[in-house]
C-alpha cells in the first residue's frame, strides 16, 4: 500500500511536508492513565504558552494553516484547521475527551507542536492513500454523523481507491477508516507548512513515534513526504 501526495497539491502548497507514521501490530486499547496524563500535560502546555484564542490564531504555524484552508475555499472562522480547533478548546479551559490510545497520543502531539495530526485504519482503507484535490461533490460521511457532507472543488482531501477518507487535510475524519479499539495497523499523518521546518516536523514525529511504541507496541516507521519525495510504502 502506498501513501502519495498528488502534484496538484504542491501547486497550491509548494512547501507542504507530510509526516507519515506507519504502525503495524499495535494494540489500540482504551487509553491508560499514562496516556491520558500525557494528553493533560499537553493541554497545560498550551494554556501556559498561549494567552487566548486570538493569540492562538496569530501563532505562525496556525496562521499558515488558516491561510491554506482559506485558499481552497474554507471559512476558517466556522471550520478551523484541526490543530486550531483542538488548541482553541483547550485555551478556553476545556479538556479533550479520551478516545483511544492512538487518537489520544496524536491529539497530544498536535497540541504540543500546534500541527494537524490524524490517522486511518489501514485494514479498512481500500487500496492506496493519496492526498489530492477534490473534484467536488464526492460522497463523504464524517465521523459521528450519518448525512453525506461532500467536499468543495479544489479542497485538499485524503482518499483511497474507494473514496474520500478525510476532508480539508486533517479537518474532518471519515467513518469508514477511523481508528478504533480494533485497529491493529494504522497510518498517522502530521502536516507542516512554512514557517514550520523539516527539523521541527522530524522532532514532532519522533516524539509521537516513541509514544506509540511505548503505549501501543508494534512496529513503527517514520517518513516525510514533500515535493522531492511524494510517496512512501506503508
Amino acid at each position: 500500500m502506498q501513501c502519495t501526495i498528488s502534484p496538484g497539491v504542491f501547486e497550491k502548497a509548494p512547501g507542504l511536508l507530510v509526516g507519515v507514521i506507519a504502525c503495524h501490530g499495535v494494540v489500540n486499547h482504551p487509553s491508560s492513565p499514562e496516556v491520558i496524563a500525557a494528553l493533560r500535560e499537553a493541554e497545560r502546555s498550551v494554556r501556559a504558552s498561549i494567552a487566548d484564542a486570538e493569540a492562538l490564531k496569530r501563532h505562525p504555524t496556525i496562521a499558515a494553516q488558516q491561510e491554506l484552508h482559506r485558499a481552497f475555499g474554507s471559512n476558517t472562522n466556522k471550520f478551523p484547521p484541526s490543530s486550531l480547533a483542538l488548541a482553541k478548546r483547550v485555551v478556553k479551559g476545556g479538556e479533550l475527551p479520551a478516545i483511544n490510545t492512538l487518537v489520544d497520543l496524536y491529539n497530544a502531539a498536535s497540541l504540543k507542536h500546534l500541527l494537524p495530526v490524524g490517522g486511518e485504519d489501514l485494514e479498512t482503507c481500500g487500496g492506496n492513500i493519496q492526498l489530492t484535490l477534490a473534484q467536488g461533490g464526492e460522497p463523504f460521511t464524517p465521523l459521528g454523523e450519518t448525512e453525506n457532507d461532500p467536499p468543495l472543488p479544489g479542497e485538499f482531501v485524503y482518499r483511497d481507491d474507494v473514496g474520500i477518507i478525510c476532508r480539508r487535510l486533517n479537518w474532518r475524519e471519515g467513518v469508514r477508516t477511523c481508528l478504533t479499539e480494533k485497529t491493529r495497523h494504522a497510518v498517522l499523518v502530521m502536516e507542516a507548512l512554512p514557517p514550520a521546518s523539516r527539523e521541527m516536523l522530524q522532532t514532532a514525529l519522533g516524539g509521537l513515534r516513541d509514544a506509540v511504541v511505548t503505549h501501543a507496541g508494534g512496529t513503527v516507521t517514520v517518513s516525510i513526504l514533500g515535493r522531492e519525495q511524494p510517496s512512501v510504502t506503508l
